[in-house]
């Protein structure tokens, strides 16, 4: 098992940035309104971004006529079993 693999991944890390005054004063009047604390209001905004990131990467949509097109292909052409997609949906999502 790797370095990365074997240590506490909920353990809290720095993470560090530099913004513009004019940032922060936005980000701090966003943070008065719905209270808490900068930090807090940055990494829930962080990771709320992206999630939506990695799911636009695994979702895709289709209007009527392409879901009927794929919906046919996927049963002219029955998936088999496969361990690798198994595994791949097993896995824990990397942004829990």
């Amino acid at each position: 098992m790797s370095e990365i693999q074997s240590r506490d991944r909920s353990k809290a890390v720095p993470l560090n940035m530099r913004v513009a005054e004019h940032r922060r004063d936005l980000i701090d009047a966003a943070v008065e309104i719905v209270g808490g604390d900068r930090t807090s209001f940055v990494l829930e905004a962080a990771c709320k971004r992206a999630e939506e990131v990695l799911m636009e990467r695994r979702l895709f949509l289709l209007d009527d006529e392409s879901f009927d097109t794929f919906t046919q292909a996927l049963q002219d052409n029955p998936i088999r079993s496969n361990e690798c997609v198994k595994k791949l949906l097993a896995r824990p999502k990397r942004w829990r």
